[in-house]
């Protein structure tokens, strides 16, 4: 078995509004949808400098539901980008909730977190130092370990 691609499908309650809202948040550019009859988004696919995510509206028919209507979100997606900074204020400009303000992390990153108005978060960092996994542990470790 090879895998070739991994994408991320975000259902979400009101899709249109979504993807104006990740081209506006994050320069999301939309590839193309698939739209009912109703108007119901039935697939989207908005490109994020050559990185995919796929978008639809809510299908309870099918028990597809998004975080508005389950009250909660189990997935957080990670941006990498030159300015988490910058990119943070974007999205709270475009509608974002602020869950965690910038910080530099143990990990070698500098990065935040934001609730998109569909119930996602979005956890959007930049790289400030490289990092080996052996230090990653032992700084992770040092950490948890303070008194």
């Amino acid at each position: 078995m090879s895998v070739h691609e991994l994408f991320a499908y975000l259902r979400v309650r009101n899709a249109a509004k979504a993807i104006a809202f990740y081209e506006a948040a994050f320069g999301g550019k939309e590839l193309f949808r698939l739209t009912e009859p109703s108007g119901r988004v039935g697939h989207a696919e908005i490109d994020f400098n050559g990185h995919v995510l796929m978008v639809s509206d809510e299908f309870p028919e099918f028990a597809c539901m998004g975080p508005e209507t389950i009250g909660a979100t189990t997935v957080t997606l990670h941006l990498h980008v030159d300015n988490a900074d910058q990119v943070i204020e974007r999205a709270i400009s475009a509608g974002a909730t602020l869950v965690r303000p910038p910080t530099d992390a143990f990990y070698g990153e500098r990065s935040g977190v934001v609730r998109d108005p569909f119930g996602h978060e979005w956890n959007i960092g930049h790289s400030i130092e490289k990092v080996t996994p052996d230090e990653m542990q032992r700084r992770y470790t040092a950490m948890l370990t303070k008194s």
